[in-house]
């Protein structure tokens, strides 16, 4: 039987693992770009390494992570450690585009853009989290567990609220986060963002 536990050090391969597996709109990414681990430097990773009191992974009976949530409790703090402390480690790695036109200088791009001041929700939503499972978690309210923690976690340091960013292919996801209880937020782009108030 699958189980939640909080995060642990010796997980990061578990999260670089499960992001790249669920990236592509929750399929299978792997390959798609000429190094698998960036999906899970930019999106998991670094918040387990900055917070990992908001980061709770799906173990399986032998030991695998199959599943995680991570979140920051302060997305305007979080995009300034991401951008000064985070990702220059990365840069002889993934050295930025003259002119982003394939999907990976895209996603390489927009880790060099990430700063504080681009999220519109904050004021009201000032959390936000990434959430990831294997298909073989799917489907036993485990999703909705990790949720519910992280939700728990954030309430119990008094944040207001939490929003998010999805592909809005994603039409599982987003019947799954409408299901835990979150809105829709307005974008100033083509995504998709959803949101939900914390009872004070």
């Amino acid at each position: 039987m699958t189980g939640i536990r909080p995060f642990r050090d010796e997980d990061r391969a578990g999260l670089l693992d499960v992001c790249v597996r669920t990236a592509d709109s929750g399929k299978d990414a792997t390959g798609v770009l000429g190094d698998d681990e960036l999906w899970g430097l930019i999106f998991a990773v670094p918040y387990a390494v900055r917070d990992p009191r908001l980061t709770w992974v799906v173990e399986a009976d032998d030991g695998r992570v199959i599943g995680y949530v991570v979140g920051t409790d302060d997305t305007e703090a979080f995009e300034q450690w991401f951008r000064d402390e985070w990702w220059p480690q990365f840069t002889d790695r993934f050295p930025r585009p003259a002119e982003p036109r394939t999907r990976e200088e895209k996603l390489v791009e927009y880790a060099y853009a990430r700063a504080p001041g681009r999220e519109p929700n904050v004021g009201d939503y000032p959390a936000h989290l990434h959430i990831d499972l294997l298909p073989e978690t799917q489907g036993q309210g485990v999703g909705r567990m990790l949720i519910e923690t992280l939700f728990a976690a954030l309430r119990g340091r008094g944040v207001p609220g939490l929003h998010l960013g999805m592909n809005p292919d994603n039409v599982n996801a987003a019947r799954f986060y409408e299901r835990t209880g979150m809105h829709r937020l307005p974008t100033a782009d083509d995504g998709m963002s959803y949101g939900v108030r914390f009872d004070p």
